[in-house]
């Protein structure tokens, strides 16, 4: 891999990037707040104006190669899609005509900025609003599919991953067996999860809905970071938004569903497929770390994925997933 791909946003300073964006025709003041974000690089940043609710645009750049530019637009145009439809979600702004921009080899979008508070999941008025919002989202991401976004399947989130892992030097020497064992035991339930489940619809969703990518306000949630965006199973924007113990996550599905099912309806076989699509976004949260971990911003920011501790984790909680898809527990609660 090339130094450029190893530390893809090297060249990325300040003066690089409010040139870019002047050169965009944002008029910025100087000032830039670096934001959460990783896989990306994204900053609040300050412009010039009069209107105090138009002094700061977020400006996003985008990883260099990880999306061909036909995938950054499906992402844009759906965002313009449901915002067309008046779903509370920050499409990107057009400028000279264009959401999607490049500078110095970076793809670049800018979105305007809006501010709120983590969601309080705790509370069945906003579970039921989110499975609302959820079941008005779903209704724009029925229309048609992704052409070039991925869909949610077990060989690219859970095969590959798992190899991926293994074939690198992540996993300490005594961990390695172990962690081959469950995993490989974990993949054949979650084969045997998606095999009860059956054919279920495939639509655009989100993707990532977990709480840190939603704002509330008190005019209600709105979603941000649509960047990975993918088609497959309904149940994928759902099933994060639960926690704790087997009855807990009942009641909070059964009160999701009470919002969703205003607006759309949920094939209950897709309960079948919870623990599978937890035990995927395990395998596959553990090879992003790994792809991704010559970028100097992942040592410091998970330093704990290089301890033997991490994958000792990993393994345990593998083979309590193994437990959960074999038992079924919400299929059997909510049924």
């Amino acid at each position: 891999m090339s130094a450029a791909a190893d530390t893809p946003f090297s060249t990325l300073t300040p003066d690089h990037i409010l040139s870019a964006l002047e050169g965009l025709g944002v008029p910025c003041d100087g000032r830039l707040l670096a934001l959460n974000s990783y896989e990306n690089r994204v900053w609040q940043v300050g412009v010039d104006g009069e209107d105090p609710a138009e002094r700061f645009r977020v400006a996003k750049f985008y990883r260099p190669g990880r999306w061909s530019e036909a995938a950054i637009l499906e992402e844009h145009g759906f965002l313009t899609e449901l915002a067309d439809d008046d779903l509370p979600v920050v499409p990107p702004l057009q400028l000279a005509g264009r959401s999607l921009h490049f500078a110095n080899g970076f793809p670049i979008a800018v979105f305007p900025r809006r501010g709120g508070r983590a969601p309080e999941l705790d509370d069945p008025d906003c579970l039921r609003w989110m499975g609302r919002l959820l079941g008005r989202i779903h209704q724009v991401g029925r229309r048609h599919r992704h052409a070039h976004r991925v869909e949610l399947d077990i060989h690219r989130f859970g095969i590959e991953p798992r190899q991926f892992v293994m074939s690198g030097t992540w996993l300490p020497p005594e961990l390695a067996e172990p962690y081959a064992s469950v995993s490989a035991l974990a993949l054949d339930e979650v084969h045997l999860c998606f095999d009860r489940a059956g054919d279920t619809a495939v639509i655009r969703l989100h993707g990532d809905c977990h709480a840190g990518n939603v704002l509330w306000t008190d005019a209600g949630p709105h979603f941000v970071d649509f960047d990975d965006t993918l088609n497959g199973p309904p149940i994928q924007d759902l099933w994060m938004l639960l926690s704790g113990d087997d009855q807990a996550m009942a009641r909070q599905l059964d009160t999701v569903l009470e919002g969703y099912e205003c607006f759309a309806h949920l094939d209950p076989r897709e309960l079948h497929l919870i623990e599978a699509l937890r035990t995927l976004r395990l395998l596959h949260y553990s090879a992003w770390l790994a792809r991704r971990w010559a970028d100097p911003a992942f040592p410091a920011a998970f330093p704990w994925f290089a301890s033997p501790r991490y994958w000792q984790d990993q393994i345990l909680a593998l083979r309590e997933q193994v437990a959960l898809m074999a038992e079924s527990p919400l299929v059997r609660l909510m049924t």
